[in-house]
């Protein structure tokens, strides 16, 4: 059970939604994919489904040419960010109405209903309305619906963004378990680089309707291939600056050098652009290798336990987060230090050149 798609795009008049895309998806895989809003996630999608027909390429599903296809003839399920419940019916009718719409028998509809309402843990609320449930049990009954056909492939559109955080972060420990459970091919859309990795899997990152990036999700972490890619899988977003490399010294923005050691040391002179990501940004030097770079704090946000800090590097805006709560003054110049193990290095395209120490080590 493999879903390909091959040379796909879409467009709708002069705009083009998804870029020419091929992907493969194995069967009982979990995939990820991420992008911030309008990257083309929910489009790639209904590309999938069959909710939209590809203006170019091909959609092959269990080997068979399906671009075409309705969706209702298609072995699909699709949850969305607004979950959706029938209030009138109990959660056991909500899980059986796409059974009963198939023509299923009784039997086979009660058994499949309490299988998978045990595997999603709502047994006990089955004679319950939607409405006398919590929002993460409100939004199991609508994944309960969703599997509850046997589909292959399920599709997860940013399905806990409404989900206060403690839920948020139970569905996300649960749904990979079901996604075992199910084995079928799961794909899960959010514009959260942490959710990415806490599902694992793979993960397709997108940027203005382009995969950049697929693969296994670790990977693509550690090793972007391309700076929009490091942008895209960061949040806050990847900090970069200008650095040029001559004989075995890296030559920071304004005088700043550090020795060009590892993997760096076999970069060809010449310019290029070094990114790091915010947690990689130290109050205070922790390292002896680190880097001084001045800045001015712009902005903070505090977090309880870290501190955003939102600073001006030479007209540039860089995001740190540092561990602890601070008490920084507003437009007040704020040293800054890097651990040039933590840097990655691009070229000026934007192709990545040379992953951090870090990653390589990991």
């Amino acid at each position: 059970m493999t879903l390909i798609l091959d040379g796909v795009s879409k467009q709708a008049g002069a705009e083009t939604h998804i870029h020419p895309t091929t992907l493969t998806l194995e069967k009982g895989t979990m995939n990820v994919l991420l992008g911030p809003t309008s990257a083309g996630k929910t489009s790639l999608m209904r590309l999938m489904a069959g909710l939209d027909v590809p203006t170019t390429g091909r959609v092959i599903w269990e080997g068979a040419d399906v671009t075409g296809m309705r969706v209702q003839d298609r072995r699909v399920a699709m949850v969305y960010q607004q979950f959706i419940n029938y209030p009138s019916m109990t959660v056991y009718d909500n899980i059986a109405s796409p059974l009963r719409l198939m023509g299923r028998s009784k039997a086979e509809i009660d058994h499949a209903v309490k299988s998978t309402a045990e595997m999603m843990q709502l047994s006990p609320m089955l004679d319950r309305k939607p409405l006398e449930l919590s929002g993460g049990q409100q939004q199991r009954c609508a994944l309960a619906r969703a599997l509850v056909k046997g589909a292959g492939l399920v599709l997860l559109d940013e399905p806990l963004a409404n989900l206060d955080y403690k839920l948020r972060e139970e569905l996300r420990v649960e749904i990979p378990k079901i996604f075992e459970e199910s084995g079928a091919i799961f794909v899960y859309a959010t514009t959260e680089p942490e959710e990415a990795l806490l599902l694992g899997g793979n993960t397709a990152t997108l940027w203005e309707g382009r995969v950049t990036q697929f693969g296994p999700t670790p990977s693509v972490y550690r090793q972007p291939v391309d700076s929009t890619t490091a942008r895209v899988f960061s949040d806050p977003p990847m900090n970069f600056l200008k650095v040029t490399k001559s004989g075995s010294v890296l030559h920071f923005g304004e005088g700043q050098q550090a020795p060009a050691t590892d993997q760096l040391s076999a970069l060809p002179d010449g310019r290029y652009i070094a990114g790091f990501r915010p947690n990689h940004l130290e109050i205070g030097r922790h390292t002896g290798q680190a880097v001084a770079f001045r800045t001015t704090l712009v902005v903070t946000e505090l977090t309880g336990s870290e501190t955003f800090v939102h600073l001006d590097h030479a007209g540039e805006r860089w995001v740190g987060l540092v561990q602890g709560v601070h008490d920084l003054s507003l437009g007040a110049e704020l040293e800054v230090f890097l651990d040039p193990a933590h840097v990655y290095v691009f070229a000026e395209d934007g192709a990545l050149v040379a992953p951090a120490a870090y990653a390589l080590a990991a």
